[in-house]
């Protein structure tokens, strides 16, 4: 059956959750046509996770989907403890899907939006010693916040989640699972999208920088990249209200129809 979930289709949830819990599926069912589109995908590996508004369940994509055949009404919903409470496909979810996003969930109650990828420029800087370096603008959106968990092996098991978390911190929402891949948090699924659109920019920005040798690239001056860091961090950036219709609204050309 699950050969043909594309022309099977899946039933609407709409009428059955609320308002609110609707527009967070359909915001996270577009984070995923997204990030089809700009080749974030791993197979059927890698999950993005939206806190169910008012509740402590968050949804996390159905484990055998590809991104692309991801909407609004087939995401699963699971609580803290790994219990699935709505599966309207019935493919479960990741396991280490769910220990890497109960964790960021369950520590930072602020955080509505987990995004986590596999991209080969970001595993490659997950890989360097010297983790993103100030060498591009688009570093400078996430670079000051960065932190870093070393690789476990991996994450199947409960008793990382606390060494996850604490090395998360409370503040930052960018995290380089080194070896593995990284992780953007966001207030909402814009911001979280956002910053991972500029974290494997940096990334990818950086391995091509260093093909032709560190002694090449020319690293920033601290005072400019405080600078620029203050400049797309400065709160009520127009960014902010514009970006997000723009990347729907570009869904919306193609056809894609997440909110379903």
């Amino acid at each position: 059956m699950s050969a043909h979930l594309k022309t099977i289709g899946t039933a609407s949830l709409r009428e059955r959750v609320s308002k609110e819990e609707w527009q967070m599926r359909v915001d996270l069912a577009a984070a995923y046509q997204l990030a089809a589109i700009f080749k974030w995908t791993d197979l059927i590996y890698t999950h993005f996770s939206a806190r169910v508004p008012g509740t402590e369940d968050f949804l996390l994509n159905p484990y055998g989907l590809m991104f692309d055949e991801i909407t609004a009404s087939s995401l699963v919903k699971v609580d803290w403890e790994g219990k699935i409470k709505d599966d309207p496909i019935g493919m479960g979810v990741n396991e280490a899907g769910f220990i890497i996003h109960s964790c960021m969930h369950r520590a930072r109650p602020e955080i509505n939006c987990v995004i986590h990828t596999h991209t080969r420029a970001a595993v490659a800087v997950s890989a360097m010693k010297c983790g993103v370096l100030p060498i591009s603008q688009h570093a400078m959106r996430v670079q000051a916040e960065i932190t870093y968990h070393d690789y476990e092996g991996v994450a199947l098991y409960q008793d990382e989640q606390a060494r996850m978390a604490s090395d998360l911190g409370k503040k930052s929402k960018a995290m380089i699972l080194r070896n593995h891949g990284v992780l953007a948090l966001g207030e909402t699924v814009r911001e979280a999208f956002e910053i991972m659109y500029y974290l494997d920019c940096a990334c990818q920005i950086q391995v091509d920088a260093l093909a032709g040798g560190m002694h090449n690239v020319q690293l920033m001056s601290q005072d400019a990249a405080a600078k620029a860091t203050a400049a797309l961090q400065r709160p009520m950036r127009p960014a902010q209200e514009k970006d997000w219709p723009a990347l729907l609204r570009m869904l919306d050309r193609r056809g894609i129809k997440y909110a379903q």
